[in-house]
């Protein structure tokens, strides 16, 4: 797994170069929505994504096989001001001082770009959505008990297309279907047909613009070509420009057409809307079939096909995207979470590994960048050698592939009613939640953002929420009168089912502010049956629509509960009033610091196969799932299937900014310390090893977790060195996966030294990648709370 030297000198120019702005999207947009104000939404957008296709500027590396950008230059992250834009204002001059994630542009940059957030004063979803909660909804969000600012300011995404059914179908073909349709309603004699017709006729400007664009590249591929005197690039030129020319009307019909479409799919839906998570599917199942009808021919050449994989990656990482201070702290390292996944199961449940998954498994590997986020499917069946290979790749210690789980995935599709003749087709979307690609609305996961630890807090204390100093939801009962821990956990269950419908509120708020003021045309086109019912996305177009919140703290939840059932209410080792003053101290009296040891040291620790303290989280959880089973979406009585909501735990870095605005708690954690990621243990409490971890996150109820149940292990590079320990993580795997029904697990290859050694000296470590959650980041771009945080996690044993 080596690249290629061009393409190496292409990584280290986009990762040598510095992160800065790029306005020209913003100013489109602004300009088509100040002079046509009247115009239906949908068609205002489409207009402003032509007008940006149309005048944007192109640029083809002097390295690319493959073309396509996204803004003016590489780490250039564009601006969405229909988002948001008040952030901007407040944050502007700080864009370079960020602990993480900073930002330069020069001065004429900021400039203009103030002028253009002027406009926009009082006219974004942020400003919508706000307005669209209740008085008390604002205040649980301002109280950052409830999180959704990623929704407001970046819209939704959280998806894929329909791939396999583009590359069957060329964009013509539903340019064509899409000016049919638009005659059928051309009367426009009702409130539908005026709605489908202004829809059709925005469907039909966006893959115009979208042709636009790929000409614009052959023109610019030809007039390269012209003037380049070296024979070999000077072909590779002429071979983009009759390959854009095909796909502006014809389906790809060879593998190169396949890929370079593939990529003007996923470039031109970054442009087109601020969402993340904007994923590629089973890149391997709908490329396979133009790798086979090209080797039948004796065209196909793997050292190309490796170099333009690479190449594919190289330009997804260096697509940037620029979030608030607030938000990006939930999304540390500037992820944008564009997941691929190969291996899994096909139609008729055999192994579904072929050449293409081998490739880009490797081409992932030589490439170790943060993008794209490699997923497998695992399943009891899985190549020996691929599974090999996987494990080969994450000894490369940049956190990739991660691995779902079909036999957890698939039954828990079946059971939210997904046809099977759908559900065997499921990627990764984004992190590690999942959904199907064409066939699933937005938001399988990332909804919003539930801070556990500040809904137990407030259970403490008779629903008081202390950090705000306001009762949102008020109990009759606190920790000081609770006769038993029956008692707390039915304040447990009242709370926590007000939070989830307090949740699913602000999400509605959204959705709605989404649906009428920042509708996706494109991504509409391309996902099933959005053309056939004349309808985008979030009005309930697509087949499937099911949705997940993220839920933050499980472990701390878990060990909390722990502690005071056995320390307060069993041994009564530890009286309320002791407990409570020690919270309130945040430890810091030696009576504190006594109570704190005796939390952590003599009560049950999630994470090390103990059913006391194990049952009791699957107890906690237990009301949220049931609660959130009595809502649906905005988009119930579309014609879409489900329109539901269920549990997730991929909580990204937002473990951190949570446990931020979190006081001591009953685990032993203090204020403002970061809560544990994802469903894995707080870091240092797993004890036993990774096995007994993979026991205690194996008793959650999965199969309601159909957001994702994130496992984050730590290992050291030394575990791994021989081919002894490479074979005991495979049978690790299969074990957790085929006996224990494990959903998730992703590894983190980098022992605490480097960690260290990379805070202390950035520079020499710029290209050390960690896994921080569902995704992997450049360690030295994350900000020190995040860095100390992924340093504090367990580093496991193989041994044990």
């Amino acid at each position: 797994m080596k690249l290629s030297q061009r393409m190496n000198d292409y990584r280290n120019r986009i990762l040598s170069t510095k992160p800065t702005i790029c306005l020209e999207r913003a100013r489109y947009y602004t300009e088509i929505y100040r002079t046509n104000p009247s115009l239906p939404i949908v068609v205002k957008r489409a207009l402003a994504l032509k007008e940006t296709l149309t005048n944007m500027t192109l640029v083809i590396e002097p390295e690319d096989i493959i073309v396509g950008n996204h803004s003016s230059a590489i780490y250039a992250a564009p601006i969405f001001p229909e988002y948001a834009t008040e952030w901007i204002v407040k944050e502007i001059d700080e864009f370079e001082k960020r602990p993480g994630d900073a930002y330069f542009p020069d001065d004429k940059t900021k400039k203009e770009l103030l002028e253009l957030c002027t406009w926009w004063n009082g006219k974004t979803t942020l400003d919508k959505g706000r307005s669209m909660m209740s008085d008390r909804l604002r205040e649980i969000h301002s109280a950052q008990i409830i999180r959704a600012e990623g929704n407001l300011t970046s819209g939704d995404a959280h998806i894929a297309i329909h791939f396999r059914k583009l590359l069957n179908r060329g964009l013509q073909s539903y340019l064509d279907e899409t000016l049919g349709r638009q005659e059928e309603c051309k009367r426009m004699t009702n409130e539908a047909e005026i709605k489908k017709y202004h829809f059709y006729r925005a469907i039909a400007l966006g893959i115009e613009a979208f042709q636009i664009y790929i000409n614009r590249f052959a023109d610019l591929a030809q007039i390269q070509a012209d003037l380049c005197t070296d024979e070999k690039r000077r072909e590779e030129l002429r071979s983009i420009t009759s390959n854009c020319r095909h796909l502006i009307t014809q389906p790809p019909v060879n593998f190169k057409q396949a890929l370079q479409l593939c990529w003007f799919v996923q470039v031109v839906l970054q442009i087109e809307s601020n969402g993340h998570s904007l994923s590629m599917g089973r890149l391997d199942q709908y490329l396979q079939p133009f790798l086979e009808a090209d080797r039948s021919k004796g065209t196909f050449d793997e050292n190309w096909a490796m170099e333009a994989l690479t190449n594919m990656w190289l330009k997804m990482v260096s697509i940037k995207k620029i979030r608030s201070w607030s938000h990006t702290r939930f999304s540390a390292g500037g992820p944008l979470y564009q997941n691929v996944t190969i291996g899994g199961q096909t139609r008729d449940y055999k192994d579904g590994v072929n050449d293409m998954s081998f490739l880009i498994l490797r081409s992932v590997g030589a490439a170790r960048l943060t993008q794209p986020n490699l997923s497998v499917r695992f399943h009891p069946g899985i190549n020996k050698e691929f599974l090999s290979e996987c494990i080969e790749v994450i000894r490369l210690g940049f956190g990739m592939p991660a691995f779902n789980n079909d036999s957890v995935v698939l039954p828990a599709l079946g059971k939210l009613g997904i046809d099977p003749d759908d559900a065997w087709d499921y990627s990764a979307i984004g992190c590690i939640e999942v959904a199907i690609p064409g066939l699933w609305g937005y938001r399988c996961t990332g909804k919003h953002f539930l801070n556990f630890m500040r809904v137990f807090m407030a259970v403490l204390y008779g629903g008081e929420d202390k950090p705000s100093g306001k009762t949102f939801h008020p109990s009759k009962k606190n920790l000081r009168n609770f006769c038993s821990f029956d008692e707390l956990m039915e304040a447990w269950d009242e709370q926590v089912r007000f939070y989830a419908g307090a949740g699913i509120a602000i999400d509605s708020a959204i959705d709605i502010v989404l649906r009428d003021e920042a509708p996706d045309i494109l991504c509409s086109a391309f996902t099933d049956n959005c053309l056939e019912r004349g309808m985008t996305i979030h009005e309930g177009g697509c087949k499937y629509d099911f949705v997940s919140g993220l839920q933050v703290g499980i472990a701390n939840l878990a060990d909390s509960l722990a502690a005071i059932k056995k320390l307060i209410f069993e041994e009564q080792r530890i009286s309320v009033d002791q407990l409570l003053e020690a919270l309130e101290s945040d430890f810091s009296t030696p009576q504190g610091e006594k109570v704190r040891q005796m939390l952590m040291n003599h009560a049950p620790k999630y994470g090390n196969d103990d059913d006391y303290v194990d049952k009791l989280i699957v107890r906690a959880y237990a009301p949220y799932i049931e609660e959130i089973k009595n809502y649906r979406t905005i988009r119930e009585g579309s014609g879409a299937v489900g329109c539901r909501y269920f549990a997730g735990t991929s909580s990204i870095s937002g473990n951190v900014p949570a446990g931020a605005v979190v006081p001591a708690t009953p685990d032993g954690r203090k204020s403002g310390k970061p809560l544990a990621e994802g469903a894995s243990p707080s870091g240092g409490a797993d004890k036993l090893g990774p096995t007994a971890v993979m026991k205690s996150i194996s008793k959650l109820p999965t199969e309601d977790i159909t957001g994702g149940v994130l496992l984050n292990q730590k290992m050291s590079p030394q575990m791994l060195q021989n081919p002894h320990q490479r074979q005991l993580l495979a049978s690790l795997l299969h074990t957790f996966f085929d006996g224990l029904k494990g959903w998730h697990i992703q590894y983190n290859i980098v022992d605490r030294e480097t960690l260290l050694a990379a805070q202390s000296d950035p520079e020499s470590h710029r290209d050390l990648i960690v896994r921080v959650a569902g995704y992997s980041a450049f360690f030295t771009n994350l900000s020190p709370d995040t860095q100390d945080d992924i340093i504090a996690r367990t580093e496991l044993n193989l041994s044990v």
